[in-house]
């Protein structure tokens, strides 16, 4: 037998480490995407990235044998080839996985490097192996135990630095370096396992066993590894550009940009020198669209919005969409006044007609804006600043435009902790209820009371209804807290009754709320048997938008109380949008006269209304009372016209309980 050595083309040498640093490098752009993606798309990058650095690493592998000289011909075996090519993808894909997790700790790096070291090494002895030669190949102990920790340390230095760059998709020096050392490591172990390797050549020729041609087969295959690698690489590169890029960055019912495309948007184009203007934009009352005529149909309306938004900015800036019927508009080179135009335009286009599937359709819009850098240098600032500017707008009466003030910072955050509070002052029983006097003036006394909520804030003392109430009502709060007041209510006027201080029904506002779950008959049934309370000194007051609401089923509702007993009234009436041909079809004792119509009863015209309501209570058999009465003229006028009921200042203002036994003590007569 004779001992044959090897040697290198050192060119192909150069070359070899090139592909395998190249594809490292290919198979971390890969990766970098897995953290920004769950799901299937998160492993179908991880399994991209495993794929191009298996076969970068098997490629580089046979380069590598292609760069050795041998002095005889050999021969490959098909299914081991194979075999260590799938060793190689399989490391990849497990080291990879595990190098890329959230938690990067380091016994974790410290597997991955392992993995993906001990995977080189066994695919490069596995591709020995393949080798059919007239011959054998000897290894020598501590060279190939030198060249197995070349390889398991350059990975895990390699896989270590994973942290610098793991979330980042661009180019990084870090993972550059990372990409060499994988490459070092593949070459490093090849190399110095294959120059330190003897093979020792048989003498006599002995029946050949199935091997493939060296040069064309082994060339064939190394290429094709090598197309399918770019082939996987240049696939991924076209999917995250044209693919799902545009399924992360866009909207896909309008196709506008939407959060995330907003927020690229903002780092890369927005700030400038000049002052820019961000507009939130949300339409008015588009959930009642949806609700009646369809998700398909307001879906479509959305579309139109969409498009009439971009006709309206053109190339002065970008709208995006924020979610349901709210988008955003950032004009990166826009002044005050020209930022109120816009908004202007936005309003006159959006709230022309809309014909979608044979319906004509109107919807407005409320605007908020805020500028550049006035009221924020970031995205989140200006954000917030237009979103409190858009409140503003909405509060003020809907298809307007309001530009943001510190002022409107200052009550946006105190509606937020009052926010907060409000949630937990039930428990810490900070809602107190005091009572109104209604009073005949015919027979000078009192003929029942008005309870209203009111709430003792241990920082802020006593805070306004007007203030609370609107939050209670968005939030639902103001369910458990009506439920509250029936029982505290029911139970105050059944002592009252006890006492012999008065005998009169107390009214109670209802919220539409109350009538949403349908179990408002329950829950008043309940307050009055556990106080014992006779029905009818219970009362229930609505407002006109309550009655029209879903009028059958609160008609229901209400003809249910009221065959229990129990009052109901309609308040504020008149300025409500009530038919008065449905009014004989809500079951209600008594109409209040809202006082606007009493404040103002000098002019004729409102003279005029209140006559008429007076005068529409006697025909339907209901009682009136007049509400917000304060001066003899205005008791003077109401008792000339046959009203005879009233409430208001003049008689006495709202009274906690303490205050109002001793007022009930003076004013009985």
């Amino acid at each position: 037998m004779d001992q044959m050595g090897i040697h290198y083309n050192i060119w192909i040498v150069f070359l070899s480490f090139a592909l395998a640093a190249t594809a490292a490098y290919s198979a971390l752009n890969l990766i970098s995407q897995v953290s920004h993606s769950t799901g299937k798309i998160r492993r179908l990058w991880l399994l991209s990235g495993a794929c191009v650095l298996g076969s970068g690493i098997w490629a580089m592998y046979f380069v590598g044998i292609m760069a050795s000289r041998l002095p005889f011909e050999v021969g490959y075996h098909p299914g081991r080839a194979v075999l260590s090519l799938l060793i190689s993808i399989l490391s990849s894909f497990l080291a990879l996985g595990i190098a890329v997790a959230s938690r990067q700790r380091l016994l974790r790096l410290l597997v991955a490097g392992f993995i993906l070291g001990g995977g080189i090494s066994a695919m490069h002895y596995v591709g020995m192996s393949s080798m059919e030669m007239d011959g054998r190949l000897h290894y020598e102990p501590m060279a190939q135990g030198i060249s197995m920790m070349i390889a398991l340390l350059a990975s895990y230095i390699a896989v270590f630095l994973f942290r610098k760059f793991k979330d980042y998709t661009g180019f990084s020096a870090w993972k550059l370096c990372s990409s060499l050392f994988i490459g070092f490591a593949v070459t490093g172990m090849h190399y110095i396992s294959l120059s330190t390797s003897r093979f020792e050549l048989n003498s006599w020729l002995g029946a050949k066993p199935f091997l493939m041609e060296t040069d064309f087969i082994l060339l064939t295959g190394v290429s094709l590894v090598t197309l399918f690698m770019l082939a996987i690489s240049g696939g991924a590169v076209f999917l995250d550009r044209h693919v799902l890029e545009k399924m992360a960055y866009h909207d896909p019912l309008t196709e506008l940009p939407n959060r995330h495309g907003l927020e690229r948007y903002f780092l890369d184009e927005f700030f400038g020198v000049n002052m820019g203007a961000v507009f939130f934009v949300d339409l008015d009352r588009f959930k009642s669209i949806n609700d009646t005529l369809g998700h398909d149909i307001g879906d479509e309306l959305l579309q139109e919005v969409a498009d009439r938004l971009i006709r309206c900015v053109g190339c002065q800036g970008k709208v995006f969409r924020m979610g349901g019927d709210e988008f955003l508009i950032a004009l990166p080179d826009c002044t005050l006044e020209n930022a109120q135009d816009m908004a202007e335009h936005v309003l006159r286009e959006v709230k022309k007609s809309y014909s979608i599937k044979g319906n004509e359709l109107y919807v407005t819009a409320s605007v908020g804006i805020s500028l550049a850098p006035v009221h924020g240098t970031d995205r989140s600032a200006l954000m917030k600043a237009a979103d409190t500017a858009l409140y503003t707008a909405k509060d003020s009466g809907k298809n307007k435009f309001s530009v943001f003030d510190q002022e409107m910072n200052r009550h946006q955050l105190r509606r937020m902790s009052l926010e907060k509070d409000l949630r937990k002052a039930l428990a810490r029983s900070e809602f107190m209820v005091v009572y109104q006097p209604k009073w005949d003036s015919f027979m000078n006394v009192t003929v029942g009371l008005e309870a209203l909520l009111r709430w003792r804030h241990p920082e802020h003392g006593i805070i306004s209804p007007a203030e609370f109430i609107p939050i209670a009502e968005e939030t639902g709060l103001i369910v458990p807290i009506t439920y509250w007041m029936l029982h505290d209510v029911c139970g105050q006027n059944m002592l009252w009754h006890r006492a012999e201080v008065a005998n009169v029904p107390v009214s109670i506002n209802m919220s539409a709320r109350m009538f949403e779950g349908g179990s408002l008959y329950d829950v008043v049934e309940e307050a009055l048997t556990r106080s014992g309370l006779e029905p009818h000194f219970l009362e229930l007051e609505i407002t006109e938008s309550i009655a029209m609401n879903n009028m059958e089923e609160t008609v229901a509702q209400l003809s249910k109380l009221r065959s229990l007993g129990v009052r109901v009234s309609l308040d504020d009436f008149g300025t409500g949008f009530s038919s008065l041909g449905n009014l004989d079809e809500i079951p209600v004792n008594t109409l209040k006269i809202d006082q606007v119509f009493i404040r103002k009863s000098k002019m004729h015209s409102k003279k005029a209304i209140i006559s008429n309501i007076i005068a529409i209570a006697g025909n339907l058999n209901m009682e009136v009372v007049a509400e917000g009465v304060e001066t003899t003229e205005q008791i003077e006028l109401l008792q000339s016209l046959g009203c005879r009921v009233m409430q208001g200042f003049y008689y006495g203002r709202p009274m906690p309980v303490h205050e109002l036994g001793q007022w009930f003590i003076e004013n009985t007569a």
